[in-house]
């Protein structure tokens, strides 16, 4: 049997001497010789070109509220059809799904589900979801798969959407544009050291994506923290992430404030203390940044949309699910504001 039978050749790739090629789909670029495999474990050097070994292999498929993701200022309210295939290209310490995203699929056919770009647009339909997103591992990794789904998915007038780290390159967003509708980047910490120590992974690549998302595309972002207690949560650093956020993407852009719990590799630790959570609004706040949220807090009243011209309570949240919605047209019942947003 043919090796590259069900294999899928890779996207953003280039060919380089010794029958090497380059991946150029995440900051990563890597080199990689024949019969390896890239720093995500699932793209491999086949006689010289470049396969995706986890394009049909669904990990991952559940029909989840939007506000999940965390995107609360995109089709709040609605669901959104979630999927993911295995691999990753960060090594993240307290990973929540390691099981699935710290593995690299088999190249065997043998005993494998292979589910078709088609059946989980129909999947996504029949759960009347108002979108697909690509979550749960990182999205780039499954390009391939992500492309397919997503143009079908248009074509059923369903949006698209990444749960990302961030670390792709300028031409895998590029890529995206035209079927990407929104996207939650994971903004880690703000210091090179952190992310080298927790993710074996570089800050600047995902201050880049962010930048670049917000002035060179029309796709709606959000930002998620996972604040780590004696790690990333100091008043300076916290500072920085929100004075970031909103001098270089927008100071409509959501910030998501996550509470941390010990996970995998990471158990010497307690989970975020609510103070600092509060304190992580408040700076968010101050820095500029009109919507801030509080995450991972069952009850928390940082989870609810404020009008940020009169301070009327727009949408009321109980953990990922939506009490009340009082916005009119998409403005504040009250004043009139505008809130930012896709189909608030």
């Amino acid at each position: 049997m043919d090796r590259q039978r069900h294999l899928r050749q890779a996207v953003l790739w280039e060919s380089l001497p010794e029958n090497k090629v380059k991946c150029n789909l995440c900051c990563r670029n890597c080199e990689i010789k024949e019969g390896e495999l890239g720093a995500c474990f699932v793209r491999k050097n086949i006689d010289g070109k470049l396969y995706s070994l986890n394009y049909n292999r669904i990990c991952a498929a559940n029909p989840d509220p939007i506000e999940k993701k965390p995107l609360f200022h995109f089709q709040p309210g609605k669901k959104s059809f979630s999927i993911a295939a295995v691999g990753c290209n960060f090594r993240c310490r307290y990973c929540q799904n390691w099981q699935i995203s710290q593995v690299s699929p088999k190249e065997s056919d043998e005993d494998e589900s292979r589910i078709t770009p088609n059946q989980i647009v129909e999947a996504a339909v029949k759960e009347n979801c108002s979108s697909i997103a690509y979550t749960y591992t990182e999205p780039t990794i499954f390009m391939e798969l992500c492309n397919d789904c997503a143009k079908l998915a248009k074509q059923k007038g369903l949006a698209n959407v990444f749960v990302s780290n961030g670390y792709m390159t300028k031409q895998a967003i590029d890529f995206t544009k035209g079927w990407l509708d929104a996207i939650n980047i994971d903004l880690k910490a703000f210091t090179e050291e952190y992310y080298q120590y927790f993710c074996r992974a570089k800050l600047q690549p995902v201050l880049d994506t962010i930048k670049y998302i917000a002035k060179e595309t029309d796709i709606w972002m959000e930002i998620t923290t996972l604040v780590v207690p004696g790690q990333n949560d100091s008043d300076k650093e916290l500072n920085d992430i929100a004075r970031f956020i909103c001098e270089e993407a927008g100071e409509n852009v959501p910030w998501h404030i996550s509470r941390f719990y010990p996970q995998y590799k990471y158990q010497d630790s307690e989970p975020t203390p609510l103070e600092t959570l509060e304190k992580a609004y408040e700076i968010g706040k101050q820095a500029g940044l009109k919507f801030v949220y509080v995450g991972n807090v069952r009850g928390a009243n940082g989870a609810n949309t404020h009008c940020p011209n009169c301070g009327e309570l727009l949408i009321e949240r109980v953990g990922f699910y939506i009490r009340n919605n009082n916005l009119e047209g998409g403005r504040c019942p009250d004043c009139g504001a505008e809130i930012p947003g896709v189909e608030m």
